[in-house]
C-alpha cells in the first residue's frame, strides 16, 4: 500500500476495493456564476479575463473576480470555449475512447448547467459509448436537468459552497464579496438555485451526491450543518483543497474525530491520483473523503519542474478534453502543466497516451498485488 496520512487511523482490515479509471473529463464551458477562492478551473484561465490576450499574458485573475490557481505557471496556451455538440466532439470522444478504453464521460466547467446545449452534450456522449456524469453548483440545474435526465445522464455531483448566505461568501473572492455577493438577497437565490437543482435530480431519479471543499478548519461547522440540512439520501463528499495543503487534511482530520467518523473502505482507483475513503457515522449514514496520493507519469513527470512533494499538488489524475475558440479539440494531463496539452489527433498517437496506457496497467498490477 503506497502512503498517505489519511491512511495512519486507517486499520489493515478495512476492505480496498481496487478499479481502473475509465474516465474522460470534458471542460464544456468556461461561464461560471461563483467565484471561488480555491477553483483551479480546470487549468484553463478564465475567458471573460483574458479574450483577447496573447498567452504570455494571461492572468489568473481579473474583473470577474474569478479565479484560475495555477494559470501564472502552468503555460497555459489557449482558453476555453464551449463544447458544440457536434461530429468534431464526437469524433473527439471516439478517439479517446478507442485510444484509451473509456466508458465515461465526466462534464465540468465553468458550470456546465450554464451549457445552453447539455442535454445534447450527455445524448452525444451516449451515443459514443459513454455513461455521462457532470459537476455542478446547481445555479441553473431546474431548467437544465429534467433534458439532460432524458438524455441519460447518471449522476450529478452537486459542489455545496456554503448553507446559508455568511458560509457561501467565506468562500468566494474578496473582490465579489465586496460588490454582488454581500447582497444578502442574491447569496440566498444561488442557495435556493442550488436547493431546487438537488431536489429536481432527486425527483428524477438522476443519482445526487454533495461534493464540500475544506480548505482549512473554519469550515468545519459548514459541513455539520449541511449534514444536519440535507437527507441522507445525498451522498457527502468531502474534498481537501489543493491549495490549502495540510491546513485542508487538518481541517478533515478535525471533521473526522468531531463526527466519530468510522473507516468503512478504501476505494482505490489506478491511473489516477485521487483515491476515496468511506466512512460511517454514528447515525449509520456515509461520509466519503476524497483524497490525492501520489502518482506521476514515469516519462512525461520526471524532470517536470513540479515533480516533488510541494509543488505537485495533484498528480496525474487523468485526462482532460477542452475546446479553444478556434474549434480545437485539446487533450491535457495536468492542470499545473498546461504546456503538454496536445490536440487529440496528435496526442492518441503519442508516447504520453502509450505512456497513459502502460502507466495504467502497472498501477492496477501494483494496488493488487
Amino acid at each position: 500500500m503506497f502512503q498517505h496520512r489519511a491512511l495512519r487511523n486507517v486499520s489493515d482490515d478495512v476492505p480496498i476495493h481496487v478499479s481502473m479509471d475509465r474516465t474522460l473529463r470534458v471542460k464544456v464551458i468556461d461561464a461560471c456564476g461563483m467565484t471561488c477562492t480555491f477553483c483551479h478551473n480546470e487549468g484553463t484561465p478564465v475567458s471573460a479575463d483574458n479574450h483577447p490576450r496573447w498567452p504570455e499574458r494571461f492572468t489568473p485573475t481579473g474583473p470577474s473576480g474569478r479565479t484560475s490557481l495555477y494559470v501564472a505557471t502552468n503555460g497555459a496556451r489557449f482558453t476555453s470555449a464551449p463544447v458544440i455538440p457536434d461530429e468534431a466532439f464526437r469524433a473527439a470522444l471516439t478517439q479517446l475512447r478507442d485510444a484509451l478504453d473509456f466508458d465515461e464521460v465526466h462534464l465540468t466547467g465553468g458550470e456546465p448547467t450554464l451549457h445552453p446545449k447539455l442535454p445534447q452534450i450527455v445524448a452525444l456522449a451516449r451515443q459514443a459509448g459513454y455513461s455521462a456524469s457532470v459537476t455542478s453548483n446547481g445555479e441553473n440545474g431546474v431548467r437544465s436537468l429534467p433534458g439532460c435526465a432524458d438524455a441519460g445522464l447518471r449522476h450529478v455531483n452537486f459542489s455545496i459552497f456554503g448553507t446559508t448566505p455568511d458560509e457561501l461568501t467565506q468562500v468566494q473572492s474578496t473582490r465579489f464579496q465586496s460588490t454582488r455577493f454581500r447582497v444578502r438577497a442574491l447569496a440566498t437565490r444561488k442557495i435556493e438555485a442550488l436547493e431546487d437543482s438537488i431536489r429536481v435530480a432527486v425527483a428524477l431519479g438522476i443519482g445526487v451526491r454533495a461534493n464540500v471543499v475544506i480548505p482549512d478548519h473554519t469550515h468545519v461547522q459548514r459541513v455539520h450543518r449541511l449534514l444536519e440540512k440535507y437527507s441522507p439520501r445525498l451522498s457527502v463528499r468531502i474534498l481537501t483543497s489543493l491549495a490549502d495543503g495540510d491546513a485542508s487534511l487538518d481541517a478533515v482530520d478535525l471533521l473526522l474525530a468531531e463526527l466519530g467518523a468510522v473507516p468503512q473502505e478504501i476505494r482505490l482507483i489506478a491511473g489516477t491520483s485521487g483515491f476515496r475513503i468511506a466512512y460511517r457515522l454514528p447515525s449509520g449514514r456515509q461520509l466519503v473523503v476524497k483524497h490525492i496520493r501520489s502518482l506521476r507519469l514515469p516519462d512525461t513527470c520526471a524532470d517536470c519542474r513540479f515533480n516533488n512533494s510541494v509543488d505537485c499538488q495533484e498528480g496525474y489524475y487523468g485526462v482532460r478534453l477542452y475546446r479553444d475558440p478556434d474549434g480545437t479539440f485539446h487533450v491535457g494531463v495536468c492542470i499545473q502543466r498546461m504546456d503538454l496539452c496536445l490536440p487529440v489527433e496528435e496526442f492518441v498517437g503519442s508516447d504520453a497516451c502509450a505512456e497513459i496506457r502502460k502507466m495504467r496497467e502497472q498501477d492496477l498490477h501494483d494496488l493488487t498485488a
